[in-house]
Formats: C-alpha cells, sequence, structure tokens
C-alpha cells in the first residue's frame, strides 16, 4: 500500500449483521467498493465517516483518525460525502449551496477553485436556481461539487448514480471519471453496477457478507471467475489499451493491447493515448488455429491459464492470459471438450465485440 494511501480494519455489529473488513488502498484514484446488497458497503463508508462508531483502526493520508480509545468524531475528519439522495440546503440556491463549504476553507487549502469546480460539472446555468427546483441528475451533480469545494483529504461517494435515470447517469459518469486526474486524493465509490465497476474502478474491493473478500487491480479481480461479481453472462474484464491510428474511411481505431490489436468504433483520442477496453466473457470464442476470411475482426494470441465448469450448466468460463493481462471467454462445454481445451494450451481468442469505456 503507497505510504499515504488508506490503512483500515474496521469492526461493527448492528444486529445480526457484522462488519470486519480490512482496508488497505492507494492514495489517489478511485477505489471501488462491490458486492451484493447487505454486503456492508454502505455500512463500511459511514464507519469511515465517522457516522458509525466501530472498533478498530483507520489511518488516511498519514493521518490516524481512529485506534483504541482515539476517536475522531465524523464533524472533524477531513472528508466530503455524497449519498444517493443529493442532499442539498433547499432554501438556498445552487450558488449558495456551492458556497457554504468553500468559504470556510482557507484559501491555502483549497484544491479546486470556485469557478473551475462549477465548469468541470457545467453548472453555470443552474447557480441561480433553487435546490428544488432541480431534476435528480442536477441535484447530485451540484452535491458532489459541493463536497469537492471543501477540499477533502479523502471523497466518499455511497451509490451516487443509483437512484438516477440512464440519462444522468451518462452525463455524470464522465466527469467522475476526470476526477482521478483533477484530484491527488483517494476517491472511495460504493456500487453494485458491474458497469460502474468496470468505467471507474482503479482499485476493486469486493465485500461479501461484512468482510473483504477480495481487493487489488480490477483487471486481476474481475478475471478470476471465483470471485461472485454477478451473472456469468455479465463477466467482464477490463484491459488498457494504447491508440495506435485512427482509419477514417471505415470509421475505426485500432489499439494496441496484450495479445495484438483491437479494431474498435472511431473515437477521438489521438495516437499514444491510453484507454480502458471492456471485453465480456460471452462475446470471446476461441480457435486453435488463426482464424481465416471471417467477420470478426478481432483476434488475440492467448494462452489457456484455467477452466471453471460452471454448476448444473452447459457452460465453461476460460481464464485466457494475453501475456500482461487476464480475458475471459464463455462457452460451451460441449466445444470445451471438442476443442480438448486445457490449461497452457495455446489458443487464438475472437473477440465479437468491444467496448471503450472512455
Amino acid at each position: 500500500m503507497p505510504e499515504l494511501g488508506i490503512d483500515a480494519q474496521l469492526r461493527l455489529q448492528q444486529g445480526a449483521f457484522r462488519l470486519d473488513a480490512r482496508l488497505q488502498l492507494p492514495a489517489t484514484g478511485i477505489s471501488v467498493l462491490f458486492g451484493r446488497s447487505g454486503s456492508g458497503k454502505t455500512t463500511l463508508l459511514r464507519a469511515i465517516a465517522g457516522l458509525e462508531r466501530a472498533e478498530g483502526f483507520l489511518r488516511v493520508g498519514g493521518q490516524l483518525w481512529q485506534e483504541g480509545a482515539h476517536f475522531r468524531p465524523g464533524h472533524l475528519r477531513p472528508l466530503g460525502y455524497v449519498d444517493q439522495s443529493g442532499e442539498l440546503f433547499p432554501h438556498l440556491d445552487v450558488r449558495a449551496n456551492l458556497a457554504f463549504g468553500y468559504r470556510r476553507v482557507p484559501r491555502a487549502r483549497r484544491r479546486l477553485g470556485f469557478d473551475e469546480a462549477v465548469a468541470l460539472f457545467d453548472l453555470e446555468a443552474l447557480l441561480g436556481q433553487r435546490a428544488e427546483q432541480l431534476s435528480a441528475g442536477q441535484r447530485q451533480r451540484v452535491a458532489i461539487v459541493r463536497a469537492l469545494l471543501t477540499s477533502p483529504d479523502l471523497l466518499l461517494l455511497d451509490a451516487p448514480l443509483a437512484s438516477l435515470d440512464r440519462h444522468s447517469r451518462a452525463e455524470i459518469l464522465p466527469l467522475l471519471e476526470q476526477l482521478r486526474e483533477r484530484l491527488q486524493i483517494p476517491l472511495l465509490y460504493v456500487t453494485h453496477s458491474q458497469d460502474e465497476v468496470t468505467r471507474l474502478a482503479d482499485h476493486l474491493v469486493l465485500l461479501d457478507k461484512g468482510q473483504t473478500l477480495a481487493s487489488g487491480p480490477p483487471s486481476r479481480l474481475l478475471s478470476d471467475p471465483r470471485l461472485p461479481l454477478g451473472h456469468p453472462d455479465e463477466a467482464a474484464v477490463v484491459i488498457i489499451g494504447q491508440v495506435e491510428r485512427h482509419d477514417h474511411h471505415y470509421q475505426l481505431s485500432t489499439l494496441r493491447v496484450p495479445g495484438g490489436t483491437l479494431s474498435v468504433a472511431l473515437c477521438r483520442l489521438p495516437p499514444e493515448a491510453e484507454t480502458r477496453v471492456r471485453i465480456f466473457a460471452r462475446d470471446v470464442s476461441i480457435a486453435l488455429d488463426p482464424p481465416h476470411r471471417s467477420s470478426i475482426l478481432n483476434t488475440l494470441s492467448a494462452r489457456i491459464v484455467d477452466l471453471f465448469y460452471e454448476r448444473d450448466s452447459a457452460r465453461v468460463m476460460v481464464r485466457l492470459d494475453l501475456g500482461s493481462a487476464c480475458i475471459l471467454a464463455r462457452i460451451t462445454r460441449l466445444s470445451a471438450d471438442r476443442l480438448g481445451l486445457e490449461p497452457n494450451l495455446p489458443v487464438y481468442a475472437q473477440i465479437k465485440s468491444v467496448a471503450m469505456m472512455d
């Protein structure tokens, strides 16, 4: 764990539910807490915020927030907290809501300027509106910016998009992605959406029944079929690609990725720019020989790591090593047997669909 990251062991009993979570998170980027409903994601976030009195220890950015008898109360913890509702002061307009925390931060400690934050989340036209006049998506954008303007050492986001419609989520997701570049602080993000995991996570924490089941880079956790990250049909892996060139005639861009290159829909990123690529296991097929005369554009050289046979299913999940990353292929057991698939066998992964996440 980086020296100034988050280091915590928090224990809390609430009726029949017990939280006992261990966290070691990086000092920057977006760490995502993921798990089924009732796994303890919000409880853990509230414990970090000091809103729930948990036992154990918590260090953030090298500062001790709690251990033993020492407990820094929530209002003295330098953090921003945004929940699903995006609660604002209803009697104030947007400008006054944003200024409430901003003016309490000494000028030398301000991480973002007022106008910069407003422009980043496109709030200029809303500054004069009262909170009660805003849509759900607008309220959430204002709530996030209000938290940012307190210049926190840690930003906690508790499923901020869960109650929004598809259009509002599509507007806010790119803005959240920009925060990882703008803010040199850790962001801890709660979600039950695999789409948000693959889009946002720099570090992934999987919670199950109040405990940390796994923690690490999304590329490793998402490519491990043994971890319960959702329905097998939705299993997907995110890999990092680098823009190589653009073909305006065919409206395609070529990305360099482990194992070869991928053709994707024409993007605006310049050559050499990095981007995230999501590949669903259901969109990957396996061939023993290089495919010829096929409509599938994307084929990567791979090696089988292992096979996971799904219980009471005709399917098998195959983990494929591309060299410095892994992807998954969900195929029939019949196909696996006919091809004689086994660990260490060199194969070709044919990818029917690729989605850029940026």
